[in-house]
Formats: structure tokens, sequence, C-alpha cells
């Protein structure tokens, strides 16, 4: 994973609704610093890697 575990969050989130099922959210978080080591920042006009496109951006679908 290209992320230190520092730079990772997970959160995980368990209970009884109102309508007494039980129910579960997941989160993972990502701190702004690692996501822009890999060349994503917020002065981006869409979502898509910067220009050249990380090393590991050509694997990510595989």
């Amino acid at each position: 994973m290209p992320f230190d575990e520092q730079d990772v969050r997970y959160d995980l989130t368990c209970g009884v609704g109102p309508d007494a099922r039980w129910f579960c959210s997941r989160a993972v978080s990502v701190r702004a610093g690692a996501l822009r080591r890999l060349g994503l920042h917020p002065d981006q006009p869409t979502s898509a890697a910067a220009d050249p496109p990380p090393a590991w951006w050509d694997s990510w679908d595989r």
C-alpha cells in the first residue's frame, strides 16, 4: 500500500438502529499530506492524478 500506517485511519461503528436491526458503517480516512505525495491535491480541477501520474497509478485496477 502506498501509505504509511500513521497516514490511514479506519473507523468501524456498529449498533442497533431505531428499527431494532443491527447496522455497521466503515470509514477510511487518509491524511492530506499522504495524498499530496501521490500527486493528488486540492488544487486539481478533478480527481484525476497529476501529470505525470504517480508510478502506482497504472496498476490501480489490476
